[in-house]
């Protein structure tokens, strides 16, 4: 699962000196959060939100006039407001690798470098979303199923062996305590009318 099979490509950018008002109307008639920005060559040289646009708007509590703000705001680019360096991820990198350097680093988004180093896509929090519930195989339907087991090699084998006949469509494992560890596995097919009952016989525990 590579990042360039769940990125949005060819996403849409801004440059150093577009006005600050410009990038919001983009970033509105887009309904997106985040921009790209890249130089006259196409190089990225940062990235700006909508957060980080609007706290660059005057107060409403301002004492200027209307002409001195709309003057103040033609002068105000994305120059001033973008982040820099920018943290990116790579077309070819694995999605959770991409996903862990978010979390790290609590941002929403990276632009995404092709093999050349060049702006080919970006991924936000939401094709994350989109990877982990097309991993889980959550819009296939099924049974899910929760098993609790020995952390210890073998288990994963028994577990599937309880659920044959079943074809099973995903499985996930995360650390339990005391040495246990829980399978979430999503069945389909064959058999999954009983399937928990045929896991339970084989002596494995099944969490509601």
């Amino acid at each position: 699962m590579l990042v360039r099979d769940w990125m949005t490509p060819d996403p849409i950018t801004v440059t150093p000196d577009t006005p600050v008002m410009d990038a919001l109307r983009i970033l509105k008639e887009g309904n997106f959060r985040r921009l790209p920005v890249v130089d006259a060559g196409g190089g990225l040289v940062g990235i700006t939100t909508r957060k980080d646009l609007k706290d660059a708007m005057p107060s409403k509590a301002t004492t200027l006039s209307v002409w001195e703000l709309n003057y103040l705001l033609s002068k105000l680019t994305v120059a001033e407001m973008m982040a820099r360096p920018v943290i990116t991820a790579a077309e070819g990198e694995y999605m959770e690798d991409a996903a862990l350097r978010m979390q790290e680093h609590h941002v929403g988004g990276l632009p995404v470098l092709n093999d050349a180093g060049v702006l080919s896509g970006i991924i936000t929090t939401m094709d994350v979303l989109r990877a982990f519930t097309g991993i889980l195989g959550m819009r296939e339907g099924g049974k899910r199923l929760t098993l609790d087991m020995p952390d210890v090699p073998g288990s994963l084998e028994r577990a599937t062996g309880a659920v044959l006949p079943s074809n099973i469509i995903s499985v996930a494992t995360f650390g339990g305590e005391n040495g246990r560890r829980r399978f979430v596995m999503r069945v389909n097919g064959e058999g999954v009318k009983d399937v928990r009952r045929r896991v339970q016989d084989a002596g494995i525990d099944v969490l509601e």
